[in-house]
């Protein structure tokens, strides 16, 4: 029989660009090398739109006709950054082997920036560094430079979008604890949104990391034929080199990015959104933050039920999440697992006051191995302004068990995870008839339940399976497991001794065989 060969799947442009770029690298820290691959996809970007924008003006053809193709103003009406002469992707193509290319790069850079006003203190101007190799630069500049992706056929497709994003994951990826700081899973992102739906409104994210949060909810209105104009976005960021990939993550796609501030207080201490109230607020905090200044913000407004504790932000950001919700707003975000259960110093008052006053909505207990940065097992919160109809109950939805493993260290969420998770939570929400507690899964539990558990929100505890995370005790295993050993090991002398005494009255010589 002939054997037949198969032809090697065609891998998907994002892998087959990453794995040339990550070539280059060398022994670059990717942590210095994301800021200079991501600022040379985005220059691509800009000059391929800014280049078929030219032709047209140049073209001179009905709107257009009698344009100067050179007048900023022309591209500015059609949403399209204004690329100088020396800044645009033929040119620096030409000079990608010149031994200066690294001041040419940085030059353009500038040169971007003050001619487009939204651009200014954004872009990365780090490539005449003694330390970044011009081999790798100019290797970078030819490998972006043989594809297309600001033309109207890549934008559609949102080619650099998935460029982007996949690079952002994979740079994480390489970086590790320190890389996931910036990144929030794309499917924990996809949950949060489809959850709570941000059709229409303000969409705040205090701590917004690289954009992903914003990005992921214009999808989700686009997604839904609705209008990317009926949101409007407000974030912070106190990293200023993750502020500034956030700005060219959504300046690619056209996101107004207008109001993401940076500065280096962060919003705790400096909140640069102070009167903002949002209808939805979305946010990845750091986890378990024991350097966020809580022991000078003892007397803050925003604490309404209750004080945080100095050693960890957790419900410092959820009472921040809170106060900037509106009348009718919503929250969704990321915690450790621990925030469900503490007790420490106020915390567990102010989960209680939080309960009390039917803030909460729901309780999503998620997979190991979703997070970067961190192993410590994460759950999602919902809280609500106006509950409507599901007064006085909490929708407890525990998935540990979803999701599957990318590699040894990673998990995802699938699509299938996403709808059954966001699916269950909008039929509750809507007391439709198609929700049900669904044993080891679901519960739509009373506050008079949870005030019975002493207002611990740990799904496992309502939805009829023990969650033997929370109740792991070491010490008490540790003692257990001593005593079984020495019960053991008492067992063992016993049963040689017997064996023994019974050679002994077989006349059998146990030394000499």
């Amino acid at each position: 029989m002939k054997k037949i060969n198969k032809q090697p799947k065609e891998q998907p442009l994002e892998k087959m660009l990453w794995a040339a770029a990550d070539k280059l690298r060398k022994n670059m820290d990717a942590a210095e090398y994301k800021h200079i691959v991501l600022g040379l996809i985005f220059l691509k970007y800009i000059s391929d739109a800014f280049e078929e924008m030219y032709l047209k003006l140049k073209e001179g053809k009905g709107h257009y006709k009698g344009a100067d193709p050179e007048d900023k103003d022309e591209y500015r009406a059609e949403n399209v950054f204004y690329v100088p002469p020396g800044a645009r992707w033929n040119y620096l193509l030409s000079k990608a082997k010149d031994p200066l290319i690294g001041k040419i790069v940085d030059d353009a850079m500038d040169a971007i920036e003050s001619l487009n006003s939204t651009l200014k203190g954004v872009l990365p101007k780090q490539y005449n560094r003694a330390n970044l190799d011009k081999n790798t630069l100019g290797g970078l500049v030819d490998l972006i430079g043989n594809i297309a992706l600001g033309d109207t056929k890549s934008r559609a497709k949102d080619l650099l979008g998935q460029v982007y994003e996949y690079f952002l994951g994979q740079f994480a990826l390489a970086e590790g604890k320190k890389g996931g700081q910036f990144y929030t899973p794309g499917s924990v992102v996809k949950l949060l949104v489809e959850m709570l739906e941000p059709y229409k409104g303000r969409v705040y994210d205090p701590c917004c990391g690289s954009g992903g949060m914003f990005v992921q909810s214009e999808k989700f209105v686009l997604a839904h034929a609705g209008k990317i104009d009926d949101i409007s976005i407000f974030g912070q960021e106190s990293n200023q080199t993750t502020y500034r990939l956030c700005r060219m993550n959504l300046a690619i796609r056209g996101i107004d990015g207008s109001n993401i501030r940076w500065n280096t207080e962060g919003s705790f201490l400096k909140d640069a959104h102070p009167d903002l109230k949002a209808d939805f607020v979305i946010a990845n905090p750091p986890f378990n933050d024991s350097d966020w200044s809580g022991e000078l913000l003892a007397t803050d407004g925003r604490w309404k039920y209750g004080t945080p504790p100095p050693a960890n932000a957790n419900y410092a950001w959820i009472q921040h999440f809170l106060y900037h919700l509106a009348p009718s707003g919503q929250a969704g975000f990321v915690l450790s697992k621990g925030s469900l259960t503490t007790k420490t110093n106020s915390e567990g008052d102010i989960r209680k006051a939080m309960i009390e006053n039917d803030l909460i909505d729901c309780i999503v207990n998620l997979p190991t191995k979703l997070f970067l940065n961190t192993q410590i097992p994460a759950c999602l919160w919902f809280l609500s302004r106006n509950k409507q109809k599901r007064k006085g109950k909490i929708l407890f939805i525990d998935a540990r068990n979803h999701g599957f493993l990318v590699n040894r260290r990673t998990r995802e969420l699938s699509e299938d995870d996403v709808k059954l998770i966001a699916g269950t939570y909008h039929h509750w929400r809507n007391s439709d008839k198609a929700y049900k507690d669904v044993q080891g899964f679901c519960k739509s539990s009373t506050i008079e339940e949870v005030k019975a558990l002493n207002y611990v929100v740990t799904p496992g505890r309502y939805i009829g399976l023990p969650d033997d995370e929370d109740d792991f005790n070491f010490a008490e295993r540790f003692t257990s497991l001593k005593a079984e050993l020495k019960k053991q090991m008492a067992e063992e002398d016993e049963l040689n001794k017997k064996i023994l005494d019974n050679l002994k009255k077989i006349k059998y010589d146990a030394t000499t065989g």
